[in-house]
């Protein structure tokens, strides 16, 4: 369907047109391949206008203002963000949608939406971050660590509304002021949300009827809209089968500058919605000032959505009036802009004389309202409950750690022989590569104790012992299907049709759900997603893999913002996994590191586990500790390249059958050392093949497999097994700026001390790339470290 120029053109026809395109409203369609979905959008943009309730809209206009004017006055250096989508909630529960996520920097409250209580939890809010300097307190129970630190106060509780005569729960998604990274948190969430309700057992739910259940509405300013790639990493994860929530609402609060940047200084394009034309999403634009079409263009938005379960976008063109914050003074950047709005009266007066209501009675109301409320709100001596986590949560802790948490993991041989099957076994027809018969056939071996167990295999036993246990159990990254170094392999391709086969989805009939999905070559928005879901979903183990680990930091602003901080500030958990490829190999600064120094400096207040399991069983019992034990933290782990097949690292079926993960792993070779060394990671098993070569048996070596929280009651019972020991040496590969050093070494010190030992460290000298490019020269180096981590000993 191609519509023609209006430019130009005269007649009934082209002011028809005009009447439907050139007015308050415009859309852009021609784009869309589809052409169901461009006849839908003209229909209905020609059709009659539906009547709306202007009476509601100028009372929530007024609403609006007012509150504003409320903060303004007596809060006049707090900052706070406003947004108005009660016209999409009303839609979506048309559709029957049960839930709502709606992320974005809003200001307190959302004005358009239903009135609560007297007793505002918005006033006390308010009063109570005014008190604090700013800080958002909140109420914690005494299980709960953190100090709930913001620096905006936000809403983020959940609220229950009765809409046109449907129940719909509405969640507002905490997000950080980094613009646009919620975005894939608040569809990992709703992806969640969606298979909670329908994952029946294996199998998931994903028809018309179970997405039109959970409807994703995301805010954006036009700046970030434009200008943050995270958005646009989001945005392609649309239509993947592994990411998809059957379609999101953006709403772009167009004011038509970024803080002090005009549209000119801020994106290429004629319009900030345009990057959304890349694939098939409509783009609605609509003027702020006609309330009336935005109301027409919100219901519009929400039927296209329902119906195709595709996104959609609604460019909201309109002006800011007081400038970034209320702290701003625009006049000093836009002073020819800001001279015409301060003159321009507010919308709500603009709409009454419109529509011929008497607003000013309508407006003493509810200033009347208002002032009661803070009055109210000013008497209350206990900070109201602004949200609770929802039921799925109450089996589950965080805050700090007890002991009691811990669970067993180990399983016996006879399960492990049993789950072996299930995961060896193809349908009949199925055409298996031959490549993979043979690894198929090792594995059988493998599980049932006939060789030793390597960390492929280790890890799908881990999760085929998990959703047997019910435990569900997602897995995404980039090529995790069969692993970046061709070591997992849990999806199976038939060579004669590409058809994929997951046995871990079909181990047994009551089994819970098994995903693997290979990801878009993203890192952000990726990570964000799987923490969005790990929210909604405390139960299951979800995880996300690098392709390597030095890939990572292109989701740096996730970590920071969500992964490490998100319990401490807002006071949300969650289990997400980060499998990081680790290891120096000579493969260059690219390919060898993933940042363990960074996530080291992150870890505080017991806010996550980072570990670097050291053979193939502590890796089977350390992702069931994860899952098995009801405490969720973050776990990061830097997993093995090399290590992953070799001998030295992999296990005996008996190990698996071993209570618990260690996290520290003592030495059972050496039992009255002279020398103690530490290590974490591959050097760990280098340095005991360099031991053997020295038929050493005065230096003892541990493994530190878990690296925060420091297990110094672990260090110090095995230390204790040594009472000959002179001297503990920490030896890492990576340079002395980087890797555990600077958090694990004045801990150590400590423990030296106490037992009279001397400490030392062997590590590579400071550098600002992780690792040589030379092959040459990374093998002099790891022969260095080597060397002088075993100095002291030959002189002994």
């Amino acid at each position: 369907m191609k519509f023609p120029d209006l430019q130009g053109l005269s007649g009934e026809f082209a002011e028809e047109a005009r009447r439907y395109y050139c007015g308050t409203t415009g859309v852009e369609f021609e784009h869309l391949p589809e052409p169901e979905r461009r006849r839908w959008i003209a229909e209905r943009m020609e059709s009659p206008e539906f009547e709306v309730n202007q009476g509601k809209i100028l009372e929530r206009l007024i609403r609006a203002d007012l509150f504003e004017q409320v903060l303004q006055s007596r809060y006049p250096r707090q900052q706070a963000f406003f947004t108005r989508r009660q016209y999409l909630a009303d839609s979506a529960a048309r559709f029957r949608s049960r839930r709502g996520g709606r992320p974005w920097r809003c200001r307190l409250p959302d004005g358009h939406e239903p009135p609560r209580p007297p007793e505002r939890d918005d006033a006390y809010c308010v009063q109570d971050a005014a008190r604090s300097g700013g800080r958002f307190r909140r109420r914690r129970s005494p299980q709960r660590a953190g100090r709930g630190r913001r620096e905006v106060p936000r809403w983020r509780h959940r609220r229950v509304y009765n809409l046109c005569r449907q129940k719909i729960n509405i969640h507002l998604v905490s997000n950080p002021s980094h613009l646009e990274a919620v975005d894939p948190v608040a569809m990992g969430r709703a992806r969640a949300k969606l298979t909670r309700h329908g994952a029946k057992g294996a199998h998931l739910d994903r028809s018309k009827a179970m997405v039109n259940k959970v409807w994703t509405i995301v805010m954006h300013g036009d700046a970030a809209f434009a200008g943050q790639g995270i958005w646009a990493e989001t945005l392609n994860l649309a239509d993947l089968a592994a990411y998809t929530v059957g379609g999101s609402i953006h709403i772009v609060v167009n004011n038509l500058i970024g803080f002090t940047t005009r549209p000119t200084q801020e994106h290429s394009s004629r319009y900030a919605s345009s990057i959304a034309r890349r694939q098939s999403v409509p783009i609605f634009h609509v003027n702020a000032e006609d309330p009336d079409a935005v109301v027409r263009i919100g219901r519009l938005a929400a039927e296209y959505r329902a119906e195709f379960n595709s996104d959609v976008v609604i460019d909201l063109i309109g002006y800011r009036r007081h400038g970034h914050s209320e702290v701003d003074d625009p006049t000093i950047t836009q002073p020819r802009l800001y001279e015409r709005i301060k003159s321009h009266p507010p919308l709500w007066k603009i709409y009454a004389e419109h529509t011929g209501i008497a607003a000013e009675p309508l407006a003493d109301s509810i200033k009347k309202e208002y002032e009661e409320e803070q009055r109210l709100a000013g008497k209350l001596t206990k900070i109201p409950h602004l949200r609770k986590l929802p039921d799925y949560w109450t089996p589950f802790n965080f805050g700090k750690y007890d002991p009691k948490y811990e669970v067993d993991t180990g399983l016996s041989p006879e399960t492990l022989a049993k789950i072996t099957d299930g995961l060896v076994r193809a349908p009949a027809g199925f055409h298996v590569h031959a490549k993979i018969v043979k690894l198929l056939e090792q594995r059988a071996e493998m599980g049932h104790g006939k060789r030793a167990i390597d960390y492929g295999f280790a890890e799908l036993l881990a999760y085929g012992s998990l959703v047997l246990e019910g435990n569900p159990v997602r897995l995404t990254g980039q090529d995790t299907q069969r692993g970046t170094f061709n070591q997992r392999h849990a999806v199976l391709v038939d060579t004669q049709t590409e058809q994929e086969y997951l046995p871990l989805a079909h181990l047994a009939p009551d089994q819970s759900f098994c995903e693997v999905h290979n990801s878009s070559l993203s890192e952000a928005g990726c990570v964000g997603y799987e923490y969005g879901f790990s929210r909604d979903y405390p139960e299951a183990l979800v995880l996300w893999e690098a392709q390597f680990g030095d890939f990572v930091n292109g989701a740096q602003v996730i970590i920071d913002q969500f992964l490490s901080a998100s319990e401490d500030k807002w006071g949300l958990p969650s289990g997400l996994v980060l499998l990081l490829p680790h290891g120096y190999e000579g493969q260059g600064p690219e390919h060898s590191s993933a940042r363990i120094e960074r996530f080291m400096q992150l870890a505080a207040e017991g806010n996550m586990n980072i570990c670097q399991p050291s053979t193939a069983a502590q890796y089977f019992h350390l992702l069931r500790r994860q899952a098995r034990r009801p405490w969720r933290k973050p776990l990061i782990v830097f997993t093995p390249k090399s290590m992953l097949r070799h001998p030295d690292a992999s296990s005996p079926l008996a190990d698996f059958s071993r209570p618990r993960f260690l996290t520290l792993v003592p030495d059972t070779e050496v039992t009255d050392a002279h020398s103690i060394l530490i290590a974490s990671g591959k050097v760990g098993h280098e340095l005991r093949a360099e031991r053997r070569r020295r038929k050493d048996t005065n230096t003892a070596i541990f493994f530190l497999d878990q690296l925060y929280p420091l297990p110094k009651t672990e260090i110090a019972a095995a230390i204790d097994a040594h009472p000959n020991a002179r001297e503990i040496v920490w030896v890492q590969e990576e340079p002395a700026n980087m890797g555990a050093l600077f958090y694990v070494l004045p801990r150590l010190e400590r423990i030296a001390q106490a037992k009279n030992l001397r400490l030392r460290s062997v590590k590579r000298s400071a550098s600002a790339s992780p690792a040589t490019g030379s092959a040459k020269a990374h093998e002099l180096e790891q022969k260095t470290l080597l060397t002088l981590a075993f100095a002291t000993t030959t002189n002994s």
